[in-house]
C-alpha cells in the first residue's frame, strides 16, 4: 500500500461556498469537526448570493396570519406535478417536510430577515414563499459566512478541485485542488493533497455555464443560450464525482428561467420584476398576436416551452397597481429592461403588437376575473388580482435563459453518495445541493432551491461529522 503525503489535513472538507456548502459546514462545525471550505471563485457564494432570495415553506407562521392552509403533503404534491413524476419521491418529501424548520433556523439560528409578506409563484397551489429583504440570496449567504467566521470555519477562495482522492479500500479520503487559482485559467495555481478524515461534501451547485457538458445533456442549450447563472457555474465538481464511481441521474433535464429579460444578460434586475410583478399581477402575451398563450402562474417548463413557440420574445404586461409588488422598478426602468407608457396604445406601438387582438385579450382577462376563474388557461385568481386598466402601464420582452440543473449525483437522504455500479454508498462522499439529482424531477418550482440546500447541506454537515474511518 502507497502512503500518500498530504499537504493539510482537516476532519471535513466542503467543497463550495453557496447555501449547501455553508449549511454544512456549519453543522459540520457544531458538531465537534474542524472544517475548510473550498471554493474556486474570487468571493464566496456562487449562485445562492445573487439569487432571488425566495424561500418555499408549508404551513409556516405567515401563512397562518394571512388565513392560508397549507402543509407539506401539498407542497409535495405540486413538486411531483411540476415533476412530471420524475422526482425521487424520497428526497422532495424530505424538502417539504423541513421546509418550516429549515426557514425557523434561518431566522432563530442564522437571523436572517424576510419581507412581511408570501408571494405566489408558479406551480405551487397557495402563496408559501418569502422573500429576504435584501431581495436577494445575500441575505442569507451574509449571515452565513459571519456564523461560519464565529464558529472558526475557515474558507478558502480561488481554490479550484481537481480531484477526489480514495484510499485502497475505495473510501474518498481527500482532495487535489489548485490553490491560487485564477478562474478560468485552467493550468493556474499549485497543485496541493488535502486529507478529509472524516469525510467530504460536494456542494459545488450546477452546471449551467458549462457550455461543452450542458451540450451534451442537451444539444439545444448552444451558446447562443444566454444563462442567468453566475461564471463559475461549471461541471468539475460532478465530473471529479463520477471519476470515483457516482451514479449519474437525470442530467439532461435543464430548466430554463421563463422570466428572464431579452433586454439584458444574466440574472440582470428584471427577473425579479417579472417573478414578482409580471407574471403574478400581469399577463404575458405572443407579440405577434397580442394574446395569452399559457398560464403565467405554470411551471417554469410549461411556460418556456410555450414561449419558445414563437419567433418573437414574448411581452409581459403590468399596470400600476400590479407594479407595486416590483422590487426592482427602478433598476429596471434606469436600465431600459422595464418600459413605462401612458397608454395601452403606445405600449402597443412600441413593441409593434396588434392593438385590437391585445385590448381584446385585457377585456377578456377582465371578465375572467370578475369571474374569478380564467377558463383560458386556469390561472389562479387570488382575491388582490385585478384588471390591468390603471396607467401607467409596463412592460417587459423575455427571454428564457439557463437556470438550473434538476440533475446531478444520485444520493439518500442521509445525503451519501451512491456507487453507479452497485447502487452502495461510496465512503467519505456526502453531497447537497444543485449538484445532486432527483428532487425536482422534471422542473423545479421557484423557491424551492433554497430550502433543499439548507435542509440537505445541514443533513451533510451533521452525517460527515459523525463519521469515523
Amino acid at each position: 500500500m502507497k502512503t500518500r503525503v498530504w499537504d493539510e489535513e482537516y476532519d471535513v472538507i466542503v467543497i463550495g461556498s453557496g447555501f449547501a456548502g455553508l449549511a454544512a459546514a456549519i453543522e459540520a462545525r457544531l458538531h465537534g469537526s474542524n472544517v475548510l471550505v473550498l471554493e474556486k471563485m474570487r468571493t464566496p457564494g456562487g449562485n445562492s448570493a445573487i439569487c432571488g432570495g425566495l424561500f418555499a415553506a408549508a404551513g409556516s407562521l405567515l401563512q397562518a396570519r394571512e388565513g392560508i392552509e397549507d402543509n407539506p403533503e401539498l407542497m409535495l404534491k405540486d413538486m411531483l406535478e411540476a415533476g412530471a413524476g420524475l422526482n425521487h419521491r424520497e428526497l422532495a418529501k424530505l424538502v417539504a417536510d423541513r421546509s418550516v424548520e429549515t426557514l425557523q433556523w434561518t431566522i432563530d439560528y442564522l437571523g436572517v430577515e424576510y419581507k412581511d409578506s408570501l408571494n405566489h409563484l408558479g406551480g405551487h397551489t397557495v402563496a408559501r414563499t418569502y422573500i429576504t429583504k435584501t431581495g436577494t440570496g445575500s441575505g442569507i449567504i451574509q449571515p452565513m459566512l459571519v456564523k461560519c467566521r464565529n464558529l472558526g470555519v475557515e474558507i478558502r477562495m480561488k481554490t479550484q478541485l481537481i480531484q477526489l482522492l480514495m484510499d485502497d479500500t475505495g473510501r474518498v479520503e481527500g482532495v487535489c485542488v489548485r490553490s491560487d487559482y485564477h478562474f478560468p485559467k485552467a493550468d493556474s495555481g499549485i497543485l496541493k493533497c488535502i486529507k478529509a478524515r472524516r469525510g467530504i461534501v460536494l456542494a459545488t451547485g450546477g452546471f449551467s455555464n458549462d457550455l461543452a457538458f450542458r451540450l451534451i445533456q442537451d444539444p439545444r442549450l448552444t451558446e447562443n443560450v444566454d444563462s442567468t447563472n453566475h461564471a463559475g457555474a461549471t461541471a468539475e465538481g460532478l465530473i471529479a464525482a463520477f471519476e470515483v464511481g457516482a451514479t449519474p441521474l437525470q442530467l439532461c433535464w435543464i430548466q430554463l428561467g421563463p422570466w428572464a429579460s431579452f433586454d439584458e444578460k444574466g440574472w440582470g434586475v428584471g427577473s425579479m420584476f417579472t417573478l414578482l410583478a409580471g407574471f403574478p399581477y400581469g399577463i404575458m402575451v405572443d407579440a405577434n398576436t397580442g394574446k395569452r398563450f399559457v398560464n403565467e402562474m405554470s411551471d417554469r417548463r410549461l411556460r418556456t416551452d410555450a414561449m419558445l413557440m414563437s419567433d418573437r420574445a414574448p411581452v409581459t404586461i403590468v399596470d400600476s397597481e400590479g407594479v407595486k409588488h416590483a422590487t426592482t422598478l427602478e433598476k429596471c426602468l434606469k436600465r431600459g429592461v422595464v418600459k413605462s407608457f401612458d397608454s395601452m396604445e403606445e405600449l402597443a406601438s412600441f413593441h409593434m403588437i396588434p392593438l385590437q387582438p391585445l385590448q381584446e385579450t385585457l377585456e377578456m382577462y377582465k371578465l375572467h376575473l370578475l369571474h374569478g376563474r380564467d377558463v383560458e388557461f386556469g390561472k389562479p385568481i387570488p382575491k388582490d388580482l385585478r384588471p390591468i386598466e390603471k396607467p401607467p402601464f409596463y412592460s417587459i420582452r423575455l427571454l428564457p435563459k439557463v437556470h438550473y440543473c434538476m440533475g446531478g449525483l444520485r444520493i439518500n437522504t442521509d445525503t451519501e453518495v451512491l456507487r453507479v455500479t452497485d447502487g452502495k454508498t461510496i465512503p467519505g462522499l456526502f453531497a447537497a445541493g444543485e449538484v445532486t439529482g432527483g428532487v425536482h424531477g422534471a422542473s423545479r418550482l421557484g423557491s424551492n432551491s433554497i430550502v433543499e440546500c439548507l435542509a440537505f447541506g445541514r443533513i451533510a454537515g451533521r452525517n460527515v461529522a459523525k463519521r469515523q474511518y
